[in-house]
């Protein structure tokens, strides 16, 4: 299979259990309980079960790492003056007095089938903060890229409520392709981490253990003697039943040839292209065998300097990725259940600085959604007439969470219980974006 993973995206935690405890470890997995595959396969039927019903839908969640700006990417503010409108100029969308920023012109031909949030923000200029905030729907002040998370991602609480796997693909239902602070499942449990397809655990996905093996039972602890100890201090094996449920389905079911990219014909995979092209057909694949949330994270955003230029090369992959995805997704009949979210940290200053860049503002943000059921072919919300703030009220990270959460089906008023047995809202106040619903 084509490796899709660069190396150019680091792991939050370095080896984590899923990397671990990947599908071609299969034999550890079984060894460590020492089941046999009518026990498997009861457990698989028990983890289906525990899902609750949601919505058939699915979240495809492009962030910008770094923090793209507003400006030049979907509120380009051409009457605005000349050290605070698009260093890139705008284009004309094919949705009448909607104009982009100038390097997406491939973006501008699918706008009707597009939303611009203009007037989200949250106030914070941090990286770590703001990745967090916008990832749980929480403001954490202390998060900085580094300490234990304290609230779940959407993804989580979706794995959570759904299930681990899809009950007939064996897909997983959350699907890292890279990774993002805040990304994971906090106190939910490890269980319902993102299955991250980067590293090993990416090269593991082929199976080297037969189920003749898996009735084994010496194999299989022979197996999980192999573990390495370091891993095993690390806590990584909490929640091993559970993954190996996980892997077992992936490997059994069909959906690990959802991962081959190479299987679409060579005209769509021109028509996204390689890089970013390559992950958002990927998830568009993903999605389709019944994962129900991917995230991507396309970085380099952080333009303090020379911003017109710098620009030009991730805006042309996001142009041709994000509006090929738009289209193949119409085009397929599947964007009314695929919801595509495109942000980031925060925005950009809105007035450009003496080099030529634009610093960190987290007071007006970065965010545009496509499909999932929503209303599309509109702006919402309005900037001030220099690109500063919400001119009109302000939609906040809890608002885009509880939109999220609506576009999955899952009810505004969702509890689990925590570690300490307290039942907890896994949204506090926010509303979904009455503009889209």
């Amino acid at each position: 299979m084509l490796n899709l993973f660069g190396n150019n995206h680091r792991e939050c935690d370095g080896m984590n259990r899923r990397n671990f405890l990947s599908v071609g470890a299969l034999g550890a997995i079984g060894g460590a309980s020492l089941m046999s595959l009518p026990d498997l396969l009861r457990m698989r039927a028990e983890a289906s079960a525990q899902g609750q019903a949601t919505r058939d839908a699915s979240v495809v969640w492009l962030w910008l790492g770094g923090g793209a700006t507003h400006v030049e990417t979907f509120d380009p503010k051409m009457s605005a003056p000349e050290e605070f409108r698009s260093t890139v100029g705008a284009v004309q969308t094919n949705v009448a007095g909607i104009q982009i920023g100038g390097l997406l012109p491939r973006i501008g031909t699918v706008a009707n089938k597009m939303a611009f949030v203009r007037s989200f923000a949250h106030g914070s200029g941090s990286h770590g903060a703001g990745t967090y905030w916008i990832n749980t729907g929480y403001n954490s002040r202390n998060q900085e890229g580094a300490g234990t998370q304290q609230h779940p991602s959407s993804g989580s609480i979706l794995s959570r409520q759904r299930g681990a796997n899809h009950p007939t693909t064996g897909m997983p239902t959350y699907v890292r392709l890279n990774p993002i602070t805040g990304d994971g499942a906090s106190w939910l449990g490890r269980a319902y981490e993102p299955f991250a397809t980067t590293g090993q655990s990416r090269l593991n996905m082929e199976p080297r253990v037969t189920v003749d093996q898996l009735q084994d039972r010496r194999a299989l602890q022979q197996s999980f003697d192999n573990i390495s100890r370091e891993v095993d201090s690390t806590g990584m094996l909490e929640g091993l039943d559970q993954f190996g449920r996980q892997a077992y389905e992936l490997v059994q079911g069909n959906a690990r040839q959802a991962f081959d990219v190479t299987r679409e014909s060579a005209s769509t995979r021109e028509q996204y292209g390689r890089g970013l092209g390559e992950q958002m057909l990927l998830a568009r694949r993903l999605c389709e065998a019944g994962c129900g949330f991917v995230t991507i994270n396309y970085g380099g955003w952080d333009m303090h300097s020379n911003i017109a230029n710098s620009l030009r090369a991730r805006c042309g992959d996001v142009d041709r990725a994000v509006s090929a995805f738009v289209a193949d997704t119409v085009a397929r009949g599947v964007d009314r259940n695929i919801l595509l979210v495109v942000t980031g940290e925060f925005g950009r200053t809105p007035r450009v600085n003496r080099n030529a860049g634009r610093d960190h503002w987290g007071s007006l943000c970065t965010l545009a959604m496509a499909g999932g059921g929503l209303r599309m072919g509109q702006t919402v919300g309005e900037s001030s007439s220099k690109v500063e703030r919400p001119q009109t009220a302000p939609i906040s990270p809890t608002d885009l969470k509880a939109t999220v959460l609506h576009a999955l089906g899952m009810p505004r008023d969702l509890q689990f219980t925590s570690p300490i047995g307290r039942p907890t809202y896994m949204i506090e106040g926010g509303r979904p974006i009455a503009e889209l619903v």
